[in-house]
């Protein structure tokens, strides 16, 4: 079960990652036309209408990108069928199709109906369709059908289980819609303090993969939040919509890079230089991208009471951005990219002031960190017993052509090599890969290539946590792997 929760939030970064397009067009358009939305600017127009076309066909992307991810092989018939999907479970249910099946006026109709085009549908119409590639896509029927074999049976597969799965919808979307919608306001009444418990939620679950779950709740249209469309949109409240996005701008951008720093000074005087190039580079690429995954993998698993402090002070920061009323957006995470592009838009609030809370946390960070790690001896990165230290890979690497060549094949071989290894896939930034026996892993050679950390999941599943340029080493790992 963890493993599959584990894919699907692997597979919802996949439209996730379309995100960065719209926030590029859209920051773009406002910040010529800040006033008017593009009523005053044909250039603005043109480019918030394209990024405001990813923004509402968003379901859309869900479900063809979770059918592509949770299949087990990445092929088209199997996006094409979450397509199918969704379209029926939308058309089926929609408001005029749901009046004429129950024998009613279109007004009288559950709102839940109007609302059936949102993610949550798409994700299951995504599932549905890679469930039925994954049954289906192999079959072989009788010659007199032979033309339908295989891949082919897969749309019609899912188009049938969406039908049947339209009439469930029929009698338990309005009681599921209105759970989420009671879940959400109970969480959203709490205004300021709610923004901090979800923020605090959102990084305890960052190592099981389900924040994804959550995310899905506050910022997309499953329980009529939907806060990172509606502030790009400019469809909201000046000061309120974005409220569970801003807190994020001064963690990312300003204190896990201190805790780095923190953790460098902190670092035993002869492994600082060894740990030095991983901290930068990880600081980096939480300041400009906001992806802190290399970070807070680096420690959550070494310190874990520190990781609970971090997610803490992400909850504290959330709940103060949104108490002032600070407000800025992001399309794929809070970093310098996304917090310059929307920093113009119309319901962006005081947003520089951000800035100077992420400072003021920055402080924070870097003298906790550091009295914490200390004063308990934790064993953040440059602090692990020497015996745990392996330095034969960083030697071999110094010489090394191709950086992350080498990288691959020492993360294979520490993996157990052919013998151990079963399936290698990645996400954004971890190598999620599929091993006979967890304990054949030699995780102190996997760490001495630098990677921030390993995590085994089960008696099967291994994940390397690589950053940002994950997917260089993945291609290295799949090219050793096809050529034994």
């Amino acid at each position: 079960m963890m493993k599959y929760l584990q894919n699907l939030g692997k597979s919802l970064m996949l439209p996730v990652a379309v995100l960065p397009a719209a926030a590029i067009l859209m920051g773009i358009g406002y910040g010529i036309d800040p006033e008017g939305w593009g009523e005053a600017n044909k250039v603005a127009a043109f480019l918030i209408s394209a990024g405001s076309a990813i923004l509402d066909f968003l379901p859309v992307l869900f479900a063809v990108g979770v059918a592509v991810g949770m299949a087990k092989e990445r092929d088209g018939s199997a996006a094409l069928s979450g397509l199918v999907g969704f379209l029926i479970v939308t058309t089926v249910l929609s408001v005029d199709n749901v009046a004429l099946l129950q024998g009613i006026e279109a007004e009288s109709v559950n709102a839940a109906f109007a609302n059936i085009e949102n993610v949550f549908v798409g994700i299951i119409s995504g599932l549905i369709a890679a469930a039925m590639y994954n049954r289906f896509s192999k079959t072989k029927l009788p010659d007199a059908l032979a033309f339908f074999s295989g891949k082919r049976l897969v749309p019609i597969m899912t188009a049938g289980t969406m039908l049947l799965l339209s009439l469930l919808f029929l009698l338990i979307w309005p009681i599921a819609y209105s759970g989420l919608v009671a879940f959400g306001t109970a969480i959203s009444n709490l205004g300021s303090v709610g923004a901090g418990l979800y923020g605090f939620f959102n990084r305890l679950l960052i190592p099981t993969g389900l924040h994804h779950a959550l995310n899905s709740v506050f910022w997309f249209d499953v329980a009529g939040i939907n806060d990172i469309a509606n502030f790009w949109s400019g469809q909201g409240e000046k000061g309120i919509t974005g409220m569970y996005q801003a807190g994020f701008f001064p963690i990312m951008m300003f204190g896990l890079p201190a805790a780095t720093l923190a953790m460098y000074h902190t670092a035993k005087t002869r492994r600082r230089k060894q740990v030095a190039s991983l901290l930068m580079a990880a600081a980096f690429a939480a300041f400009l991208t906001g992806v802190t995954e290399p970070i807070e993998f680096s420690f959550m698993f070494l310190a874990p009471f520190l990781y609970v402090v971090h997610a803490a002070l992400t909850g504290l920061s959330l709940f103060i951005a949104s108490a002032f009323g600070w407000t800025a957006g992001f399309s794929f995470s809070a970093g310098a990219i996304d917090f310059f592009l929307s920093s113009r838009l119309p319901l962006a609030n005081q947003p520089w002031m951000l800035i100077v809370q992420g400072l003021v946390f920055a402080v924070i960070y870097y003298f906790l960190f550091r009295f914490l790690i200390v004063k308990f001896d934790m064993k953040t990165p440059g602090r692990e017993d020497d015996d745990e230290v392996v330095e034969a890979a960083t030697e071999s690497a110094s010489g090394a052509g191709d950086r992350f060549a080498v990288m691959a094949r020492e993360i294979y071989a520490g993996l157990g090599g052919d013998e151990n290894v079963l399936s290698v896939d990645n996400c954004a930034t971890r190598l999620r890969l599929e091993v006979k026996d967890a304990q054949q892993v030699d995780q102190p050679r996997i760490k001495a290539t630098g990677v921030p950390g390993v995590q085994i999941v089960g008696k099967n599943n291994v994940q390397v946590i690589v950053g940002t340029q994950v997917q260089a080493v993945a291609d290295e790992v799949r090219s050793i792997r096809n050529k034994k």
